[in-house]
């Protein structure tokens, strides 16, 4: 028996689409991160791309359990001395870039290291539920119907 490992020509990559709308973050962010980096197929090798292309609409409409809105903290520096910056969640999805909170999320869900940063450049997510992708034909993903814990409930 031996150990099959993909090459770059054999790897077949697909279009999909995912409406996150009411979809929990945390959830909807392990989908995506399975699918870059192509765990979801058969022919799954660790050093070779082998995922998807995602297109995710509807990023401002995702949801948060519990506190997180008002209690998960973005940190980053500027690189001047004392030039610590904090953005709670909520001030993010409220404010002109939305969709950061997922891309944040998944990318936090990838391992590090070059590969990681090209399966990442494969992510599209846009805030509305307009994409410029059409042409590719994605395919429709219904992450809601997965699982029932993929949407908040009551």
């Amino acid at each position: 028996m031996k150990t099959y490992s993909a090459r770059p020509s054999e790897v077949e990559k697909k279009w999909v689409v995912i409406d996150a709308d009411g979809l929990i973050v945390g959830r909807l962010a392990a989908v995506i991160a399975t699918r870059l980096r192509g765990k979801h197929k058969a022919i799954f090798t660790p050093h070779i791309d082998c995922g998807d292309n995602v297109i995710v609409v509807n990023a401002d409409k995702v949801v948060l359990t519990g506190n997180k809105r008002k209690d998960k903290t973005y940190h980053w520096h500027t690189g001047y001395p004392g030039g610590i910056k904090e953005r709670k969640a909520g001030q993010v999805l409220d404010g002109q870039f939305p969709e950061r909170v997922l891309q944040a999320a998944v990318r936090r869900m990838m391992p590090g290291g070059p590969l990681s940063r090209k399966q990442l450049s494969n992510l599209r997510v846009y805030a509305g539920a307009e994409h410029p992708h059409e042409a590719q034909q994605p395919e429709a993903l219904d992450v809601a119907a997965r699982n029932e814990k993929n949407v908040l409930r009551g």
